[in-house]
């Protein structure tokens, strides 16, 4: 789905990343992995907004590289990223905007399966 500027404001974005990270914080399974590599919370929902706003606003704000950061977490399974994507889809319903949830939800399908499958695929030797 192509992100549209009319599909949600950027106050429901900031909600969203709010909303969810503070249920990922609790979460037992995930909090423990965020909690020790996000050291200033404030500056990474702020980065996290700005993601998410170019994901579902097409807004263009962000800027950076998550795949490196994330590839060099070690112990990651792929139940986790199922557990990210069940807390992600529990906030973006509790949102109450059908188009948004659509758009998220989708977007946020595709972030969990392409940084899944370069952390599992095997390593080539350099020739």
């Amino acid at each position: 789905m192509k992100p549209e500027v009319n599909v949600c404001t950027e106050q429901e974005v900031e909600a969203l990343v709010r909303r969810f990270y503070a249920r990922v914080r609790e979460d037992e399974v995930l909090g423990p992995i965020f909690e020790a590599r996000v050291h200033d919370w404030q500056s990474h929902l702020l980065l996290l907004i700005d993601f998410w706003s170019t994901m579902l606003r097409g807004t263009s704000r962000f800027s950076g590289a998550p795949m490196p950061k994330h590839l060099a977490i070690p112990g990651l399974q792929w139940s986790m990223f199922q557990r990210w994507l069940e807390l992600f889809g529990q906030t973006t319903a509790e949102l109450g905007n059908p188009q948004m949830k659509q758009l998220a939800d989708a977007a946020a399908q595709r972030v969990a399966t392409a940084i899944w499958r370069r952390y599992s695929a095997p390593a080539f030797p350099v020739l």
